[in-house]
């Protein structure tokens, strides 16, 4: 069967999406290993599907490069937007999408030609206790140990995704992120795995982060991350509430709005690549 899909990124964070409304991918795992491969695939940080939705306009799933199900994606969902927006499957000022860690509501931003070219996503609240993230740990902000003996502060949050923020006093860009992201996200302290940001204060309404992505490794840019590295610097004081802040990742760069209650409003580009046909399905 040959199968239709669209290459899209968000800030570099780039997923091939398929619109499987009319029809059922029988194995997503296995498409999203396939397709994912940048040698022997269409190249990708994973695959999103796009499905009907019984309580949002689409919903969307999103399957990571090694197969695994993801609970959310920023980046991918404001992409999503961008394709029903512009296929007028759902042409109105806010589109809704159904995603496992619920309906996210998001604003298209759009160009002269009224084509979406990023959106504006009302991503929840940041959850910061142990049980949410989930974390085997005392408490979100907590020392986390490792097997030589060493210890590293680390703030975990949800924000749609598991979540462990480093705050670095070294540039992220001299960080060993393939060696560290990895030993963290499979740390005992987290039994379904984390994603882990390495984090720079630049100032109050600048951060700088590398990120690793479980199921992905390291990628150029994450969405829900973005999130929580903000969300973690404004509980540690670094930055403060009610104000955009910018997270410069490899990829792009991303805004992030924290409110007093930790509700987070995530804005940042959608940019199609290329849309082709493949038999790998």
């Amino acid at each position: 069967m040959i199968l239709s899909f669209v290459k899209m990124h968000g800030a570099g964070n780039d997923y091939i999406f398929v619109d499987c409304r009319n029809f059922i991918v029988e194995n997503p795992s296995a498409l999203a290993i396939n397709l994912s491969d940048r040698h022997f695939g269409v190249g990708g940080d994973g695959l999103v599907l796009i499905e009907r939705s019984s309580c949002a306009d689409v919903k969307m799933r999103m399957f990571n490069a090694d197969g695994s199900e993801g609970l959310m994606c920023g980046n991918a969902v404001r992409c999503v937007v961008k394709y029903v927006y512009d296929n007028k499957i759902a042409d109105k000022p806010c589109v809704t999408v159904e995603t496992a860690s619920g309906v996210k509501e998001v604003v298209p931003i759009l160009d002269e030609g009224g084509q979406a070219v990023g959106g504006s996503v009302a991503m929840g609240k940041a959850r910061f206790e142990p049980d949410d993230i989930p974390a085997l740990l005392p408490t979100g902000e907590a020392e986390l140990q490792f097997d030589d003996g060493t210890s590293l502060k680390v703030t975990c949050v949800n924000t749609g995704n598991p979540h462990c923020a480093v705050f670095c006093e070294n540039d992220v860009n001299n960080v060993a992120v393939a060696d560290l992201g990895a030993t963290i996200e499979n740390h005992a302290a987290f039994p379904k795995r984390v994603n882990v940001e390495f984090i720079n204060v630049l100032s109050k309404t600048e951060l700088k982060m590398r990120v690793w992505e479980r199921g992905s490794g390291e990628t150029l840019a994450c969405g829900t991350g973005a999130c929580a590295a903000v969300a973690a610097a404004v509980k540690r004081g670094y930055c403060p509430v009610e104000t955009d802040i910018t997270v410069r990742l490899r990829g792009g760069r991303l805004t992030v709005n924290c409110r007093e209650d930790y509700g987070l409003t995530l804005t940042g580009a959608a940019e199609k690549v290329f849309a082709g046909t493949t038999e790998a399905y």
